[in-house]
């Protein structure tokens, strides 16, 4: 009789399909089991947990830019712009207010009363201490229509005409108005036959001296300036001072 041959028996884990994955995806019972011993392990602490896989973002999935909420700052900014705007709007309110009052109370002054105001604030400016101790200074040339204090006195004072005086000159920058958009340039004068009058019946100092050269300009001048005098249409006690709109 032929014995038959003991046929060896390897066992094979039957594969499963894993529901937890995609589909097509398989895993073996052992798998299984291994993930099974590993989770009661890590249940009872003996085993660290495992790290969590990178969460799925909604760049990576639609392939577009993640558009972040915005912060508390920035939901307030357009209240705080809204207000900036209401203030400001209200400072200008009363500076146009304000403007208005002061042109009519000096339309009220009489010319001998305001000759007489002139000549006091030119006097103050000649006795002060800042204006002798000075050598370079930019002020303004008055305009009478305009109403602005006159000046007369103190670019005469800055710039003397009698020989012998030179030493008593100071370096003087007027303004000149460039364009229509009233940007200034702030040139050196030596005389008061240096000024022209422009479209406006101002006067300004032309742009170039009797030699043909470019006149100084302030900002290229190799000492800084001492003084500052500059007009206004007002001016409180604490020198603050209210321009006339233009800029």
């Amino acid at each position: 009789m032929r014995r038959r041959r003991r046929r060896r028996h390897t066992h094979r884990w039957p594969r499963v399909r894993d529901e937890t994955r995609r589909p097509c995806q398989w895993r073996t019972r052992g798998e299984m089991i291994k993930n099974a011993v590993a989770y009661l392990m890590v249940r009872f602490h003996l085993l660290p947990p495992p790290r969590a896989a990178p969460a799925s973002t909604y760049r990576r999935r639609h392939h577009h830019a993640l558009r972040l909420p915005r912060p508390a700052s920035a939901l307030v900014r357009p209240a705080a712009a809204s207000m900036s705007t209401t203030a400001e709007q209200a400072v200008a309110d009363q500076k146009r207010a304000l403007r208005i009052e002061v042109r009519r109370a000096l339309k009220a002054l009489s010319p001998d009363q305001r000759a007489s105001e002139d000549l006091a604030i030119q006097t103050t400016i000649l006795n002060s201490f800042w204006f002798k101790a000075s050598k370079r200074l930019c002020a303004y040339i008055s305009c009478y229509q305009l109403r602005e204090v006159d000046t007369s006195k103190i670019l005469a004072e800055c710039l003397p005409s009698n020989p012998g005086q030179e030493e008593l000159a100071k370096d003087l920058y007027v303004p000149r108005v460039e364009d229509k958009n009233r940007n200034m340039r702030m040139l050196k004068i030596t005389t008061m036959d240096d000024l022209v009058k422009n479209s406006m019946n101002i006067l300004e100092p032309s742009p170039v001296d009797a030699s043909g050269n470019d006149r100084e300009d302030v900002l290229s001048a190799s000492s800084p300036v001492d003084l500052f005098l500059l007009p206004g249409q007002a001016f409180d006690r604490t020198g603050r001072r209210l321009g006339r709109g233009g800029g």
